[in-house]
């Protein structure tokens, strides 16, 4: 029978483990059954009380590395939208890819005049005559979590807007909503007054089995930071050269030469791509 352990989350809470709960995670990341066993039979022993989720996580990647590199990259997903930062760009480039697959017009960065004053919208998505402004909201604490004031504050401003444009004989699209976007996750009273509102609301795990990590899987629209083959130094030279997502890698064979990164190792790193890009769990 297995013993009965509390982990510390990354939020400071303490959880019963679950290794139920560490099987699915891994299983989902399209590792096979036997891999999954072997890894689960590693980590027990290594499980005490108190130990932290990001240490679990840790030991588990490491093996799963070993074992395949495909599935270890999916499984860095949550750490690897953190990495994106320290600027929210990346990810809100990640999130207009996201809205471009399901067959939307996205533009990032985009200045619109409201009624009484004008706003940046960070992805402006258009999509059957509908156009949606969308607000990213990036986090690199993985502690941070978007309470009921960022709603409020993110559907003024799309009210704001909405008056300006659909007012305006020049559009010939309707602003229909608002969204909020966030890599970490919403309070109850965040989610309950955007419900309330209207506001659409993404995060990691919101929409329960639609948020960013499923999407993400679906789409296997991973950012440059899920890789296995690039260090942390370059993940960041590529995306300070606008390469967000890993497909871009296919074609930035010469921005990979230009940070330095060898024949044998681009060759490796596309490698990765075309098996993260083409075999995803779904």
């Amino acid at each position: 029978m297995e013993k009965q352990v509390y982990i510390k989350k990354s939020n400071d809470e303490m959880e019963l483990f679950s290794f139920e709960k560490l099987k699915q995670s891994l299983l989902s990341t399209g590792a096979c059954k036997e891999v999954v066993e072997t890894i689960v039979k590693r980590i027990q022993p290594d499980i005490f009380d108190g130990i932290s989720s990001n240490e679990i996580y840790k030991k588990a990647f490491s093996l799963l590395k070993k074992h395949n590199k495909v599935s270890a990259s999916r499984y860095s997903l949550k750490r690897a939208l953190f990495d994106l930062g320290p600027t929210g760009y990346p990810f809100e480039k990640l999130v207009g890819a996201l809205l471009k697959e399901k067959g939307y017009k996205t533009k990032v960065s985009v200045i619109l005049n409201g009624e009484c004053v004008t706003h940046e919208i960070d992805v402006l998505a258009e999509k059957d005559g509908n156009v949606y402004a969308i607000e990213c909201k990036f986090h690199s604490d993985v502690k941070a979590t978007s309470n009921v004031k960022v709603p409020l504050y993110i559907n003024s401003r799309f009210l704001d807007i909405q008056k300006q444009w659909n007012t305006n004989s020049n559009n010939k699209t309707h602003l229909k909503q608002g969204w909020l976007v966030t890599n970490t996750r919403f309070t109850e009273d965040a989610v309950n007054y955007a419900k309330c509102v209207g506001l659409t609301l993404l995060s990691w795990d919101y929409p329960k089995n639609n948020g960013l990590k499923a999407n993400i899987d679906t789409l296997a629209l991973y950012p440059v930071t899920t890789l296995t083959t690039l260090n942390k130094k370059e993940k960041h030279q590529l995306i300070e050269n606008d390469v967000v997502l890993v497909k871009e890698l296919m074609n930035a064979t010469k921005k990979m030469k230009n940070i330095g990164i060898s024949e044998i190792r681009i060759q490796r790193v596309l490698d990765e791509v075309k098996k993260l890009c083409q075999n995803n769990s779904n």
